[in-house]
């Protein structure tokens, strides 16, 4: 397994199949801070890139995690689960993402990280 990556501006396309092949082949799981614009990429664990964002300062409020797929087109790409969006404190009672409003916030930095350098 590849060790998680911080990024705050869009990876190349070369990076982000190099954290693939690293890991899963065709998905990378990532963590983003929301609020900070911030995403933490690779590794096989989401509690991994979440300690990292931690440690540079994130608030685990912003703390999101998420698996996007290379290689599909459609919205099946982004899968909005992880044992971090576990928190019922925060509304989350599962695994998955259960806000909309966070989902598309989730959708709109994965787009900007993975996509915008294509």
């Amino acid at each position: 397994m590849s060790k998680p990556e911080l990024f705050t501006k869009p990876l190349d396309r070369a990076t982000l199949e190099r954290l693939a092949h690293e890991s899963f082949d065709d998905m990378v799981k990532f963590v983003i801070d929301i609020d900070r614009n911030v995403i933490c990429v690779g590794g096989g664990l989401h509690a991994d890139e979440e300690s990292i964002l931690l440690e540079e300062g994130s608030d685990q409020v912003n703390l999101w995690g998420a698996n996007y797929y290379l290689f599909d087109r459609d919205e099946s790409r982004f899968e909005y689960t992880s044992m971090i969006n576990v928190r019922p404190s925060d509304g989350n009672t599962a695994q998955e993402v259960q806000t909309e409003s966070i989902r598309n916030k989730i959708r709109t930095a994965a787009v900007f990280f993975f996509e915008s350098n294509q």
